[in-house]
């Protein structure tokens, strides 16, 4: 199944002061604005960036989920020039996430709204549904996602996240490379939100939004069944809850935040690490949501989003980015 989504070829550079994408040496305790990316937009009155992802090329593309019918729903930002493009759109989509697959190379992408997976060459052609319809009865909420080596897909349905004090409804989904396949790995979550392998790809760090917590799905040989559940990290967020998550190589959980700026590292025995507050507006409520760490460096890219628009924020991490880094 096939639909036509427009390519986007309008550059509009914005360039802040901050830093650039190369970051100091050493220990970086807070993030710096490399750039904004985007301006409420008048017909949602919102912008929300997601999904953070380099390409093989060195691009880093992003997701407005809140983006109206033909304004860039997936941006291109080029670190290094600290400047940002549109790449594409369509009318009714709701991506709330993108990673690229590590079995077909093409990009794949979260439609909240459509309860589809969708996917798209690199450059912007060829657009597919990947995924649709019910799993086990009932139409998910994709969120976020993250590929095995196979390139098969576990996605976060975060049913029960518009509907605060109802039961418990989440769902992590576990899709086959082929989309022909879907299986129910755990049910009754409190919505949650970011999903990442852990850096011997065993298990699972699931982030809970409405338990603000992160849980631990220890999985079988081959992925296809859950072998341990627990929760794993107890996040102390106040008013805030938490977002998507990404792993380093060393293990270390990077937990994001839906309306606070900040991002929380955990080590893999549930020691937290570190703490990088990020300096946004003093204007309302920001949220940091997700981020990626570009592979092969320690150089972290974080998407924040509040009043004043869409921004990207830099750290440094505390090891190299791996797959599990990059986008969710």
């Amino acid at each position: 199944m096939s639909r036509g989504w427009p390519a986007l070829g309008m550059v509009a550079v914005l360039v802040l002061s901050g830093c650039g994408s190369e970051v100091a040496a050493g220990a970086d305790p807070d993030g710096r604005r490399l750039l904004k990316v985007s301006d409420v937009h008048e017909a949602t009155g919102m912008t929300l960036l997601e999904g953070p992802v380099f390409t093989p090329d060195g691009s880093l593309l992003v997701v407005d989920v809140t983006a109206p019918a033909g304004e860039p729903k997936v941006l291109t930002i080029d670190v290094r020039k600290r400047s940002v493009k549109g790449f594409l759109t369509d009318a009714s989509s709701a991506w709330t996430s993108a990673q690229i697959s590590p079995y077909d190379g093409r990009l794949y992408l979260t439609d909240f709204a459509a309860g589809a997976i969708d996917s798209i060459s690199l450059d912007g052609d060829d657009p597919r549904v990947f995924f649709t319809g019910q799993v086990d009865g009932a139409v998910m909420k994709p969120d976020d996602l993250t590929f095995d080596p196979e390139g098969n897909l576990y996605v976060s349905d975060t049913t029960g996240h518009d509907e605060p004090g109802g039961p418990d409804q989440g769902r992590i989904v576990r899709i086959d490379r082929d989309g022909q396949e879907a299986t129910v790995l755990a049910d009754e979550l409190p919505a949650p939100n970011g999903v990442s392998f852990d850096a011997t790809y065993e298990g699972l760090w699931i982030s809970e939004y409405s338990g603000n917590r992160i849980d631990r799905l220890g999985l079988t040989v081959g992925g296809k069944a859950v072998a341990t559940q627990y929760p794993a990290v107890r996040v102390d967020a106040g008013l805030a809850q938490v977002d998507s998550n990404a792993v380093d190589a060393s293990g270390n959980v990077y937990q994001m935040f839906h309306r606070q700026a900040r991002v929380m590292v955990f080590g893999r025995n549930g020691d937290h690490l570190d703490t990088i507050d990020l300096p946004v507006p003093d204007d309302g409520d920001y949220s940091a949501t997700n981020l990626a760490i570009r592979p092969g460096t320690k150089d972290a890219y974080v998407t924040v989003s509040g009043p004043s628009g869409g921004f990207v924020y830099t750290f440094r991490a505390r090891d190299r980015g791996v797959r599990q880094s990059n986008g969710g």
